[in-house]
């Protein structure tokens, strides 16, 4: 509810927080109303906050308030709580002690009396001035700091309790304080915090202090305008945003925008709606937002799609649609165009935030401020309407974004139309008294009707002034692209488009048909020899899926498979008198043929006859290591028995060995790597010997051919000769003559080499 009060209606409001019951005299006299409007600005703000039932004049001439109120403020106009909250635990025997050191006598032996005869010392200011002015230097200088910290809350002593005595006590200042009421220990904290009562900041701040009350606006600098100046700005705005808005929505409806997997409508997302419509991300932040709130947009899965109702508010005119959008901006929870959080973070669309109190008030406080602006004048820049929502509604929410004050809040009306030249237009005027039926009118007044013609220009391109009619902006995204939108909406065509359009089924006598009808007089003849151009040249190549084709010499055997009912599941077509497609794949057609006595013969993609081989079966054995051949020698790997050596010996080895690596020694045979491509085999062909691995690597070096002892996955043992070598570390990609087939061969499955 405060956040609808305007800044006197709060200062006033806290200010009654600080003293509690107060007769309206005294209230006055605190925020210094001395002349007749300051003294209607006061009677404004409590008639204001009478109407919100906030604060009321009880039967004694006391302005009271609603119990919950004071507890909006941690500390009112920097003061704490009354002396009387505070003293509500101290002992009768503490309170006899602090009238004794301020030289009171004690009226009576009971708690009461004496806590009214210390009320009624601290109540008056002279008295608690003398008593501060024969304070020491140093509890005099700390007394008046904690008085002038106007705004913030009483700061503890930063100290813990030792020993069960305070920090607080243990200082000669804050117990001088403490032994007469200036200040009160807070019982309740754990720590040794002293409060100063509101009584004794007061006094302290002197009798020339005032409470903080602004009953005007800030003066802004203002400059003339005229309503028909108004009205055309905001006329612009409007239908500019009512063209991008069905430009983006319609975007949305062809293409979903897909949503994060955190949630909302990404920057990518964002740039290619922003692209595909024309218009700036600010205003596809807002045509989203005010769309999915007006029911136009909904979640669908991991999308976000148009709903039943964008289909009827695409067929209204753009005034009725930008009503919609206006309602929802009006009351949305949150700050549409929002680009960036607290952290500095891109934020995305549709993120789902939490509904924000202080949002919509910024707009209430916008239209508040631009509506009480003098007749005929508007403000020198919008960026000064800032200080006004600011005074309207300063518990509204400030975007960190925003370089001025409420600067998105802004910059939103104006592209809505609600404020134009500075001024309110006749939709923020609705809009502020929240009537449908005159903001229906003003938009209305102010929007012209969807265009339903379109002028063709002999530069094959189409222009529509104006928000054109769904049915025109559909028929012309059939056959065209649009460049330009906005006020005046351009598009091109070209014979990609007609293509296009051609695509759909449609034929060059319906689409010259269809655009004669929406034109402005008749088609220019370029755009007719275009469509004709395009339809003469569309489809003469044709395209047909198939899974395989059949092909052959005699027309009459092809024509007789056609016919064969035995066939018919194959899904056969006639192409031409020698070629077949089907629909079935290669390997069922061959079979299904055979099956009906025909002798078909498969071929390769390249036209070659695919040869049939019947494999093997074999059963799937371990394979024991092939032997040795003659001349080489099984590779062992050593066992390696772990060895305890001391540091010093070990520091003793590492001191006597060479500076210098000795040469790779693979095999322990004392022969180095001769090339890379052995020392590359050798990681990865286990089971072959040095001398293998050198012969291979040659091979593969040189490009010559190579017979090698392959162990397949199967267990199946063969030998293999191998050309046209290729190296592909864990891989061998050869020729297999044995296979007369390229082959990729697992180099640690090789067993032995020998010569090709």
């Amino acid at each position: 509810m405060l956040t609808g009060l305007a800044l006197p209606h709060l200062q006033v409001a806290e200010t009654l927080a600080a003293l509690g019951p107060v007769p309206c005299a005294a209230l006055a006299d605190l925020v210094d109303v001395t002349g007749t409007e300051s003294a209607r600005g006061l009677g404004a703000a409590l008639e204001a906050l009478a109407d919100r039932a906030l604060v009321w004049p009880d039967g004694e001439g006391l302005l009271r308030m609603a119990a919950p109120l004071p507890q909006a403020w941690d500390s009112p106009l920097g003061l704490d709580a009354p002396l009387t909250r505070l003293l509500a635990d101290t002992t009768s025997e503490e309170l006899r002690r602090m009238l004794v050191a301020l030289g009171i006598p004690s009226p009576g032996t009971t708690k009461k009396h004496r806590l009214t005869a210390l009320l009624e010392h601290h109540s008056d200011p002279e008295r608690v001035a003398a008593v501060i002015a024969s304070a020491p230097s140093s509890t005099r200088t700390l007394l008046e700091r904690r008085a002038s910290h106007r705004g913030e809350q009483a700061q503890p002593q930063a100290h813990f309790l030792m020993f069960r005595t305070s920090q607080a006590d243990s200082e000669p200042n804050v117990r001088w304080a403490l032994e007469r009421g200036l200040l009160v220990q807070d019982r309740h904290s754990g720590y040794g915090s002293t409060r100063m009562p509101a009584e004794v900041a007061l006094a302290l701040r002197g009798a020339g202090w005032r409470a903080p009350f602004e009953p005007f606006p800030p003066v802004v600098r203002t400059v003339s305008v005229t309503s028909a100046e108004v009205d055309r700005e905001a006329a612009a705005a409007a239908t500019a945003f009512a063209a991008h808005a069905a430009s983006v929505l319609a975007t949305c409806s062809a293409a979903p925008p897909v949503l994060l997997k955190s949630g909302g409508v990404g920057a990518r997302e964002l740039s290619r709606i922003s692209k595909a419509a024309q218009c700036d991300d600010i205003v596809v932040r807002l045509v989203l937002e005010t769309a999915y709130d007006a029911g136009l947009l909904a979640r669908d899965g991991d999308q976000v799609a148009a709903t039943d109702g964008y289909d009827t508010w695409a067929e209204r005119e753009p005034a009725e649609q930008l009503t919609a959008l206006l309602h929802a901006w009006r009351t949305l929870p949150l700050t549409p165009t929002q680009a960036r959080g607290e952290d500095g973070k891109a934020l995305p669309a549709l993120a789902g935030t939490p509904p924000c109190g202080g949002c919509p008030q910024a707009r209430e406080g916008l239209l508040a401020a631009a509506a009480q602006l003098p007749a005929d004048r508007g403000v020198h820049s919008p960026a000064e309407l800032g200080p006004l929502v600011a005074w309207h509604r300063p518990l509204a929410e400030q975007l960190p974004q925003d370089t001025t004050p409420f600067a998105t809040a802004i910059r939103e009306a104006e592209l809505l139309g609600v404020v134009a030249r500075g001024a309110l237009s006749p939709i923020g005027a609705a809009l502020r008294t929240d009537d449908a039926e005159a903001l229906a009118a003003a938009c209305e007044r102010l929007l012209p009707t969807a265009t339903r013609a379109a002028r063709f220009g002999a530069d094959l391109t189409a222009v529509v002034t104006g928000t054109p009619s769904a049915r025109l902006a559909a028929l012309l995204d059939t056959v065209a692209d649009k460049e330009v939108g906005g006020t005046a909406s351009v598009w091109r065509f070209s014979p990609t488009t007609v293509r296009r359009a051609l695509d759909t089924g449609r034929t060059a006598d319906a689409i010259a048909a269809d655009l004669s009808a929406v034109a402005v007089g008749a088609l220019p003849q370029s755009l007719s020899y275009l469509i004709n151009d395009s339809a003469r040249t569309h489809g003469r190549v044709r395209i047909t899926p198939a899974a395989c084709v059949i092909h052959g010499e005699e027309p009459a055997l092809l024509a007789e498979l056609v016919t064969h009912r035995k066939l018919a599941a194959l899904g056969l077509r006639l192409l031409a008198p020698t070629v077949l497609v089907s629909r079935t794949p290669l390997d069922k057609t061959l079979a299904t043929l055979r099956a009906a006595g025909y002798a078909p013969v498969a071929e390769r993609a390249d036209g070659t006859v695919r040869v049939e081989k019947t494999r093997r079966r074999r059963a799937a054995a371990p394979v024991p290591p092939p032997p040795p051949l003659p001349g080489q020698r099984r590779r062992s790997v050593p066992t390696v028995t772990p060895v305890t050596v001391g540091l010093s010996t070990l520091a003793a080895r590492l001191r006597a060995a060479p500076p210098i690596l000795p040469a790779p020694d693979p095999f322990g045979t004392g022969a180095p790597y001769g090339t890379d491509t052995e020392e590359i085999l050798a990681g990865c062909a286990k089971n072959l010997a040095y001398s293998d691995v050198r012969q291979l690597a040659h091979a593969i070096d040189a490009g010559t051919a190579i017979t090698v002892e392959y162990v397949a996955a199967s267990g199946n043992r063969t030998v293999r000769t191998l050309s046209e070598l290729v190296l592909d570390p864990p891989y061998l990609h050869a020729w297999c003559h044995l296979r007369d087939d390229e082959r990729v061969f697992t180099l640690s499955r090789i067993h032995g080499v020998m010569p090709g």
